[in-house]
């Protein structure tokens, strides 16, 4: 017989690869993963895994116990879901993963509505890129995923997950108040092309989204800096240093040297809650995915279209 919590520690080492980062996501130390590892090897009467430079490799044996691993646990999972539904009772542990956005701008509200309506419900939030989302959603290292995307940069969903929009979030450009077009009510991208541009950093669905809508149009932008945080970008619109196209969720303090311009045609990403098939009965998903939908359509209601 197996032991659960061994099989929970090969299923994240075949989904993470190294002892320290399947560490890291079962809050245990690299030496406990070991000897756990070593453990169940003893269990199986086989090696399951192999060092291979800094990382692990899974043996024929290994993948083969790591893929009964995975369909034991989703099992188990969707198993205490059922009975947690028959309870109706909105209790234990959450480790929901958000974009640094929403972990900022949307997710405060979403703790503090939580804490209140469902004190037998603890939520532990972690920072995560759309991007990495998914994998770690699949991984079991979240529960629940804050994800966004954009109509030509779509994440994609696997077989697995399920979702629910929780809003569109219209997004304006930001130029310096002294900029030539900062009196205008609206502006097209395409008069944008030849702009200095603040993106993103590289390898993030936003600072993808840029490039892809411009290229799409037969030009490349002029990206002249790239910040991770969109205060900081517009911290360097304020500046004078370039325009950035900045999401609503993220425009709580504008400096006052930036105006906000909506652009024409309109531009939105989405929002949107993402979980496992085999939690979707389960009354804490779901109410923490109400939550984020009724905080998104209040936070909006209460910040201007433009600035």
């Amino acid at each position: 017989m197996f032991d659960l919590p061994r099989l929970r520690v090969l299923h994240a080492v075949a989904g993470h690869g190294t002892l320290a980062a399947a560490a890291q996501a079962l809050h245990l130390t690299p030496s406990a993963v070991s000897q756990q590892m070593a453990k169940l090897e003893r269990e199986a009467g086989c090696v399951l895994a192999e060092r291979q430079g800094r990382g692990l490799r899974l043996t024929e044996e290994g993948r083969a116990l790591a893929a009964h691993a995975a369909r034991i646990l989703a099992t188990v999972e969707e198993a205490a879901a059922e009975l947690a539904a028959r309870q109706g009772r909105v209790l234990g542990t959450l480790t929901v993963g958000a974009f640094p956005t929403a972990a900022r701008g949307l997710l405060p509200s979403v703790l503090t509505a939580c804490a209140a309506d469902h004190p037998d419900l603890r939520i532990r939030l972690l920072e995560v890129e759309p991007y990495q989302a998914m994998g770690r959603l699949t991984a079991g290292d979240l529960d629940l995923a804050v994800s966004q995307d954009w109509a030509n940069v779509p994440v994609a969903m696997p077989d697995r997950l399920r979702g629910k929009d929780i809003g569109h979030d219209p997004a304006d450009v930001a130029v310096p108040a002294t900029h030539p077009l900062a009196a205008r009510t609206s502006v097209a991208l395409s008069e944008l092309a030849a702009e200095p541009w603040i993106s993103s950093t590289a390898g993030t669905i936003c600072h993808d989204w840029l490039t892809n809508t411009f290229r799409r149009d037969g030009h490349e932008p002029l990206i002249v800096h790239q910040a991770a945080e969109f205060p900081t970008q517009l911290a360097l619109v304020a500046a004078g240093l370039g325009v950035a196209l900045i999401p609503r969720l993220a425009t709580e303090h504008v400096p006052a040297g930036v105006r906000l311009i909506p652009v024409t045609p309109a531009l939105d990403r989405r929002v949107f809650a993402v979980w496992r098939r085999e939690s979707e009965s389960r009354p804490a998903v779901r109410a923490v995915a109400d939550a984020l939908v009724v905080s998104f359509t209040a936070l909006h209601r209460s910040r201007p279209e433009t600035r």
